[in-house]
């Protein structure tokens, strides 16, 4: 499966080795080698940076009017869409996602970059009411180099989610994507470039978040820094970016509340909470990892949980019938029978799964079966941290004023879903929770043109929506005077 040959980076526009050291991409259905590769190193990262300054400042790619990146962003779009298989099966290689799951996010990244190269084409400067003999202005200009750095459980997607603003605002682009899966960002920066993206406006540097990403965050030539990933290493970037001045967009964990209430239609609902929390083997910044559920109906509802995530397909990515694959490391699936563990310690019991299924060429790779834990309250450690994978905690709730207070219980608030036939409640409910996206009746249901974010230690800032340009352009005041005599004060 693995080619002998390294596969080469893009280092500030160009494709060679990697100055740091040799290491294998492992497919984590299989634990098999899918790619061999040099990280990047900090004179690459050096070198990268400064080769993006220039470029910004001389390839054209700023000074072009909208319309013009927009028509190169209407390509990157259609270029993917006619790769979109080869596309959608390597990033199943890369981190382990069921098929149907990754031709969606090829989809999903079309379409962002369709999107922003629309938003690109009607952008609007605006003119604001006149205070004096002068007309104003607010218009919005490029930083220069942003990073963008991305994680793994979502690549393509991702990448494109923070590319294509960047882009479509005029600047050059440093991505540093997850140690774990390089692929698809190497693969957006190859389409950029037959789109007509200039050479040296995007780089690809993977490597260690600890020392690649660390680098990056701190070169004085970086303006912005967009991360998606760990709360702990968000704060890090944070601080790094305080000492600079530095503006960050940080979308980070989550532990978020899925509300099921009295009145909910049951079998939404049972879908919607599978949906919510074992897709993507539960590795989802977003996923709804803490139930609560309305006494009078509680055991039948996680009943009909538990007997469907039974049932849910875990297997071969590869195959279109598998609903779960595999988690995206060795080491991680560890950290999640860890946690597991800690819940049955901390008075939990196992009401399905916990344990990695076997057979069916499973032994390999690192597979999880869908797990539901019942009997904790929600301050229990494994109700409160973020565990990142197919667990499910369960738990009853007696009124509304006991849901809201235990939903906003947490240091996360980053989404939450209401299950409610009465709309008003389920709009009251909604309100009341604190979280940048709540679903009502849904769940895990995006769109590129809704701005997406968290509060707390969820992250700051917001991506997507036409307001995701702005996060990657500096706004500026002008001012045309228009007066007839000159200004009176040195005459006095």
């Amino acid at each position: 499966m693995i080619s002998t040959e390294l596969l080469p980076l893009n280092i500030g526009g160009e494709w060679r080795l990697g100055g740091g050291d040799a290491y294998e991409s492992l497919y984590p259905a299989t634990g098999e080698p899918i790619a061999r590769l040099k990280a990047a190193s900090t004179a690459d990262v050096d070198e990268a940076i400064v080769r993006a300054d220039l470029a910004f400042r001389t390839s054209g790619w700023a000074q072009k009017l909208p319309h013009e990146r927009a028509a190169v962003l209407h390509r990157v779009a259609q270029i993917i869409r006619d790769e979109a298989e080869p596309l959608a099966q390597k990033q199943r290689l890369d981190n382990g996602k069921p098929i149907n799951e990754t031709r969606a996010l090829v989809a999903s990244a079309a379409g962002t970059f369709q999107f922003f190269a629309a938003a690109l084409e009607t952008l609007e400067e605006t003119i604001t009411p006149s205070r004096g003999p002068f007309v104003t202005m607010s218009v919005h200009e490029p930083m220069g180099v942003v990073a963008a750095i991305t994680p793994w459980n979502s690549p393509i997607a991702s990448e494109a989610q923070k590319l294509a603003p960047a882009l479509a605002a005029g600047n050059a682009v440093i991505v540093k994507p997850a140690e774990v899966t390089p692929l698809m960002a190497l693969e957006l920066a190859r389409i950029c470039e037959k789109a007509g993206v200039p050479k040296g406006i995007v780089s690809v540097l993977p490597g260690r978040g600890s020392v690649i990403g660390d680098a990056i965050t701190k070169h004085p030539l970086v303006k912005r820094v967009s991360f998606t990933g760990g709360t702990a290493t968000g704060k890090h970037i944070a601080h790094i970016a305080a000492d600079k001045m530095m503006p960050v967009s940080l979308e980070l964990g989550g532990k978020s509340p899925t509300m099921v209430l009295e009145d909910a239609d049951l079998d939404h609902a049972v879908n919607g909470v599978l949906y919510g929390i074992f897709s993507s083997s539960g590795e989802s910044c977003i996923a709804g990892s803490r139930l609560f559920v309305a006494r009078s109906i509680y055991d039948e509802f996680v009943t009909r949980v538990a007997e469907a995530a039974k049932a849910l397909r875990v297997g071969d990515p590869a195959s279109e019938r598998t609903q779960m694959g595999p988690l995206i490391t060795a080491k991680h699936r560890e950290s999640i029978e860890r946690y597991v563990e800690l819940g049955v310690s901390e008075g939990a019991h196992i009401r399905t799964g916990g344990v990695r299924p076997h057979g069916a060429g499973m032994d390999n790779g690192y597979f999880y079966t869908p797990t539901i834990l019942e009997g904790l309250t929600n301050n229990a450690r494994t109700t409160q941290e973020e565990i990142f994978g197919p667990v499910l905690v369960a738990m009853p709730f007696d009124s509304e004023e006991q849901l809201i207070e235990q939903a906003n219980d947490s240091i996360y608030a980053l989404a939450a879903g209401v299950w409610s036939r009465d709309f008003k409640r389920a709009w009251r409910l909604g309100r009341a929770v604190q979280a940048g996206t709540v679903w009502i009746n849904t769940y895990k249901q995006f769109s590129v043109s809704t701005p997406f974010g968290g509060w707390r230690d969820s992250g700051l800032g917001r991506e997507k929506g036409r307001e995701g340009i702005f996060q990657y352009m500096e706004q500026k005041s002008m001012y045309w005077g228009t007066n007839d005599q000159p200004l009176p004060w040195a005459n006095q």
